[in-house]
C-alpha cells in the first residue's frame, strides 16, 4: 500500500520549502541531502495528527495539529462548497483563506 502524505503536510512542505533553501525538494522516501522529508504513518481510526518537527544534534522543536474527530474536516468542506458557489476555474486552499 502505498503511503501519501495529506494534503495539510504537503502544503506546510511546500511553505516550509519557499522560504527555507536548505531544502530543493520534499520527499516521503528515505531522508536524503537538500531533502524534506515527510514521514506518514497511517494508523486505524486516528481522525488526523501532523506534526512538523526542526531537529538538530542538541534539540528537536515540534508542532503538532490533532484532530479530535471529522467536525473539523466536514464544516471546512461546506466552506469550500459555499466559495465555489457562482465560480468557475480552479481554486486551492489558499483562495478561500
Amino acid at each position: 500500500m502505498r503511503k501519501n502524505p495529506s494534503g495539510t503536510a504537503v502544503k506546510l512542505a511546500n511553505d516550509i520549502l519557499s522560504v527555507n533553501h536548505d531544502y530543493s525538494r520534499w520527499c516521503i522516501d528515505e531522508p536524503s541531502d537538500h531533502t524534506l522529508y515527510i514521514k506518514v504513518t497511517r494508523e486505524g481510526e486516528v481522525n488526523g495528527i501532523h506534526s512538523v518537527m526542526a531537529e538538530s544534534p542538541a534539540d528537536k522543536i515540534t508542532l503538532t495539529h490533532e484532530a479530535y474527530n471529522r467536525q473539523g474536516f466536514a464544516m471546512g468542506a461546506i466552506a469550500a462548497a459555499e466559495f465555489l458557489i457562482g465560480k468557475t476555474g480552479v481554486f486551492g486552499m489558499e483562495d478561500l483563506f
